[in-house]
């Protein structure tokens, strides 16, 4: 069952292992909702091209990437626009050039915080001292990222540098979140390294060391026209694999015994039964919790116990002499400690060519987030207005934009808080007691794009072993997704 980018892609991978080894397969795919592809929502109108949810992915990470030249799309990925690309943060009062040499949220070049004025004098040396921190022992006690970094590099640090990007990537709290479930690589960088400042160091020369064909992609990508052909073309090349793909199939419970001996029955809205032999659930974790428990209550009960943020993303379109020159850099984000309830703002149409015709500029607004779910209350036209405000006396901006988009995500975002991996550990364990069921998505081991793909073809990978060394008849397998 599964119709976003999670769900597709584990549909993708297994047609191609399907069809690699010879074998014949049943696969549809179910989309409770009018279309495909979850939070990817690209939206075409007036030259304008508007995201509804993600608007790029991280290239560091292969999985992506590589389901792009299967796909046939490099040609159609384009980087992050190089002319004054400058990353920005709102602090104190202005908005200031965030500091550069950040390397992955870790300092390596401590000068350039001097002349942003982010941050205090006091502040820049107790994070020089990161040097000569020693790392934690090893106690089983596991820390927030809050906790790990403020640890490390200090109180001020991690509230002006590091917290404004960990809202914009989980949308959460971290003081909750678990350092070790979001971003391990940096507990390895202070075991294996020494610290943080060292473990970048390092990483930057291995990575110049083995630099390949990737090295001309920016951080983060995305394609010409938008997401939204990620989920255009993956639902062709299902479709010319004989996958069955279905919209407007809400599946309401899962049960053991289908009636004419399959493994497992789906029940769908309006009555319909389908029979699988397998199946794959890439739904956000509090809705495999509800369909699964029938077949599996305690782990529907681990899985109900992963929260989820709620968030908004806006588009709002100006014409240019609206806000001559108020544009710089790519946008700006905003740590939690200024207490606005903007998360971050792109210059759409400045990081990426394409997005707005010549004399309109696009600017995109993050907003909610752990804490701030009130925002989802406000009708569209307050929530412009706050925008606006928040807009006005962040960059300057005063005009009225021309067209708005608001896409409202509520439950949209899950939070590794504290004690995750334990949990997905206990999950993944229980739902293997039953042979043939699956989970995967954004839920588990990384929620990014690349991080659901890999997931996806992993559990595709699993489930294909299953299928072909089973002695089951071929049986369909269901694959459901709302991610």
């Amino acid at each position: 069952m599964g119709g976003g980018i999670a769900g597709l892609a584990a549909a993708f991978a297994l047609a191609e292992r399907a069809g690699a080894l010879g074998e014949l397969l049943h696969c549809t795919v179910l989309e409770g909702q009018p279309a495909f592809g979850g939070k990817i929502v690209t939206h075409h109108i007036h030259g304008l091209v508007v995201e509804g949810g993600p608007d790029s992915f991280l290239t560091t990470k292969p999985a992506a990437l590589a389901l792009c030249d299967k796909l046939e799309l490099t040609p159609q990925l384009i980087n992050t626009g190089q002319g004054n690309g400058s990353a920005l943060t709102y602090s104190k009062g202005r908005l200031r050039e965030f500091p550069q040499g950040l390397i992955a949220m870790a300092p390596t070049h401590l000068g350039s915080l001097f002349r942003s004025g982010v941050m205090s004098w006091a502040g820049i040396a107790r994070m020089a001292v990161e040097w000569w921190v020693p790392a934690r022992p090893a106690t089983g006690e596991e820390e927030t990222l809050a906790a790990f970094f403020s640890r490390r590099l200090g109180a001020e640090a991690f509230h002006r540098l590091i917290e404004p990007f960990v809202a914009g990537i989980y949308a959460g709290d971290a003081n909750e979140l678990s350092a070790a479930a979001t971003f391990p690589q940096f507990l390895e960088w202070e075991h294996a390294h020494g610290g943080l400042m060292k473990g970048a160091l390092a990483t930057r020369r291995a990575r110049a060391a083995h630099r390949h064909g990737s090295a001309s992609r920016t951080l983060f990508t995305s394609l010409r026209g938008g997401l939204g052909d990620f989920i255009t073309r993956l639902v062709e090349k299902l479709s010319e694999a004989g996958v069955s793909l279905r919209c407007g199939a809400n599946v309401l419970a899962v049960s053991m015994g289908g009636r004419h001996g399959g493994p497992y029955r789906l029940e769908l809205a309006g009555g319909e039964e389908l029979e699988a032999e397998a199946v794959v659930l890439a739904t956000p974790a509090y809705v495999s919790a509800e369909l699964l428990r029938a077949v599996d209550r305690e782990s529907a009960t681990l899985l109900d116990r992963i929260p989820y943020a709620s968030t908004i993303t806006m588009s709002m379109a100006y014409a240019d002499p609206e806000i001559a020159g108020r544009l710089r850099g790519h946008g700006f984000v905003v740590p939690r400690i200024e207490n606005r309830g903007l998360i971050a703002a792109t210059w759409s149409s400045m990081k990426w060519a394409g997005r707005a015709p010549a004399g309109q500029s696009l600017i995109r607004c993050y907003l909610g987030g752990r804490g701030r779910e009130h925002l989802l209350e406000m009708d569209d036209d307050e929530l412009t207005n706050h925008a606006r405000r928040e807009l006005d006396m962040m960059a300057g901006i005063r005009g009225r934009p021309f067209h708005v988009e608001v896409y409202r995500w509520p439950r949209a975002m899950p939070q590794y808080v504290r004690g995750h991996r334990d949990r997905v550990r206990r999950i993944r364990r229980g739902v293997a007691r039953h042979p043939g069921l699956y989970l995967t998505g954004a839920a588990y081991e990384g929620l990014g794009i690349p991080d659901c793909i890999r997931d996806a073809e992993n559990t595709a990978h699993a489930l294909s072993d299953f299928l072909w060394s089973s002695t089951f008849d071929r049986r369909p397998v269901a694959i459901e997704d709302a991610e």
